[in-house]
């Protein structure tokens, strides 16, 4: 197969705003891929490659000057060749390598190749065929009902390595895919409630503390312990006191999750930055304590489609000294009681889990709600970037400042695209050319004359940004006509934030 079939897909997916034709575009790539071919076009197509990280990061690619090929000649087979040559590069050189690499790989492509290249290298590869669509576009591909494609996916955590399955297995072999010891599973997620009484529901739930720490799955096989993160990430030989604290449990074979958090001497929970740096750090002075709330296997018994019930009598067997605290069936009162008391203790809330589910992997559905007070803060609008994909053409991603106290520029503490509607997207399109005060291209500087309500899950310490900090998980709410830029709220008033929260809470999962 042509790598340009692959681009000409990519670009068709971008062109249309409908799931179902992004999906049988795909599809029908697949459907004509060899079998070595699956793999690496169901990884490029959801934005990703099948080697994970290459060392190329923006710099290497913009420096890299390679006039394109006239006419498409690269296959799949000698891309995915050259991408694995890329990511064996280590060591003395290596920067020299990878670059030489690069520009031979861009000097046979065609200047579409090379532009999708370069954003799927890049990361920014955003032509709106993310895991659901692609894994609908598997389903449809192999002749696969679509729940067993996903439970299959859940479970082995790795979508190319489905795609291949469902193709030259059919459903036979993927039925065949279980959990495995040793080989992480997409974690359930919670769902946002509006209120804690809402999410009680028929009160046959249990309400558990919301820590500000890091998701982590733990599996043990014998003396053999792994520790990842959210994102799937090994970290194990990072956290030897976890790992430590894994070896130990009475169980042969355990799969565990929970979070950890580095706690002060009077128990409370640490800025999370610091339990995130925790992760990268080369010392273990700051230790990481764990806390479990879920037990998805133990001593040969997978557990995942058991009821919560279930799961929660196998983890107080193997982990006592390590549960996530929690009241099971509370009243209203009762759990209005727990959650003011978590947040007391510096918590981020709660989670309300439904005591008859099964652990859906990799879902966010109702069966786990999480409960916490929202923040807002009033931001000036000082950028915007040319958005991708179905958002080609609008001016989409915006930079937020918060007021200078001091009378100077805002400071620039995030970027958000989330939250906008397509009328929202038209009105900053049309809007923003009028404030533009240096073109960059791909992005616009803007004069700081407009005032927007952000969402945010809270704040982190950050070097990338002149202020020290950094949005987390900012969504757009409203823009405010009724503010100045002198009503916004101030860097100061973003920084306080930072006293019960704080970390990189993408790259490791938090909540």
């Amino acid at each position: 197969m042509l790598f340009a079939d692959v681009v000409t897909a990519s670009a068709q997916v971008g062109a249309t705003r409908a799931r179902t034709a992004k999906s049988a575009t795909v599809a029908a790539l697949l459907r004509s891929a060899g079998s070595a071919e699956i793999g690496p076009v169901t990884a490029w197509l959801s934005g990703a490659t099948t080697q994970g990280r290459l060392g190329a990061g923006w710099r290497t690619l913009s420096a890299v000057d390679a006039d394109p090929a006239a006419e498409p000649m690269l296959t799949v087979t000698a891309v995915q060749s050259a991408l694995g040559a890329l990511a064996g590069v280590s060591g003395t050189g290596s920067t020299a390598r990878r670059s030489a690499l690069l520009a031979e790989l861009l000097g046979a492509a065609t200047a579409d190749e090379q532009s999708f290249l370069l954003r799927l290298l890049g990361g920014e590869l955003r032509h709106g065929a993310l895991e659901g669509v692609v894994l609908d576009a598997v389903a449809a591909a192999a002749g696969a009902p679509a729940p067993v494609v996903r439970r299959a996916f859940f479970l082995s955590g790795v979508l190319a390595d489905v795609a291949v399955t469902a193709l030259t297995g059919g459903v036979p072999a993927l039925e065949e895919v279980r959990l495995q010891v040793g080989r992480p599973l997409r974690p359930m997620l919670a769902s946002p409630a509006d209120t804690l009484a809402e999410s009680l529901g028929d009160g046959d739930v249990v309400v558990e503390q919301k820590m500000d720490g890091a998701r982590i799955q733990v599996h043990k096989d014998g003396d053999e312990v792994w520790v990842w993160t959210r994102t799937l990430k090994e970290v194990t030989a990072r956290v030897p006191e976890l790992v430590e604290v894994v070896r130990a449990l009475p169980a042969r074979s355990l799969v565990l999750d929970g979070e950890t958090l580095a706690l002060t001497d009077d128990g409370r929970p640490r800025p999370f930055q610091e339990t995130a740096a925790r992760f990268g750090a080369d010392t273990h002075a700051l230790l990481l304590q764990p806390f479990f709330f879920d037990c998805l296997h133990v001593d040969g018994t997978d557990l995942v489609d058991e009821p919560l019930t279930a799961r929660h009598e196998a983890l107080a067997r193997v982990a006592p000294d390590h549960r996530m605290p929690g009241v099971v069936r509370p009243t209203p009162e009762q759990a209005e009681e727990f959650s003011a008391a978590a947040l007391a203790a510096g918590h981020e809330g709660v989670v309300v889990k439904d005591l008859a589910g099964p652990y859906a992997a990799g879902r966010r559905g109702k069966a786990w709600r999480k409960v916490k007070p929202v923040h807002t803060l009033d931001l000036v609008v000082i950028g915007a970037e040319w958005g991708y994909g179905r958002r080609t053409g609008s001016l989409s991603n915006i930079h937020l400042g918060a007021r200078d106290p001091d009378g100077g520029e805002p400071v620039m503490v995030g970027k958000t695209f989330k939250g906008m509607t397509d009328e929202l997207l038209g009105w900053q399109t049309a809007t923003f050319p009028g404030l533009v005060r240096e073109d960059r291209g791909a992005s616009v500087l803007l004069r700081p004359e407009l005032v927007v309500e952000i969402e945010l899950d809270g704040v982190q310490r950050s070097p990338r940004y002149p202020g020290g900090v950094a949005l987390r998980f900012a969504r757009v709410l409203r823009y405010r006509p009724d503010k100045e830029p002198a009503d916004a709220d101030t860097i100061d008033a973003v920084r306080a934030l930072l006293a019960g929260r704080g970390g990189d809470a993408e790259a490791l999962g938090a909540g």
